[in-house]
């Protein structure tokens, strides 16, 4: 069970595409979802290789 009460009512919420966690994104939503802490790895690795 998801004990997780800071997402958005509207389960069931997508998966993140490298960890697994539950993201804040519905599971209808197009496209890779990332969670809140890979989507801010994925910021950090894209802001320096630039």
């Amino acid at each position: 069970m998801d004990d997780r009460t800071d997402l958005p009512e509207g389960p069931p919420y997508a998966d993140c595409v490298q960890c697994g966690e539950p993201t804040e994104y519905s599971a209808a939503r197009p496209g890779a979802t990332l969670c809140p802490v890979c989507e801010w790895q994925e910021a950090q690795r894209t802001a320096c290789s630039g």
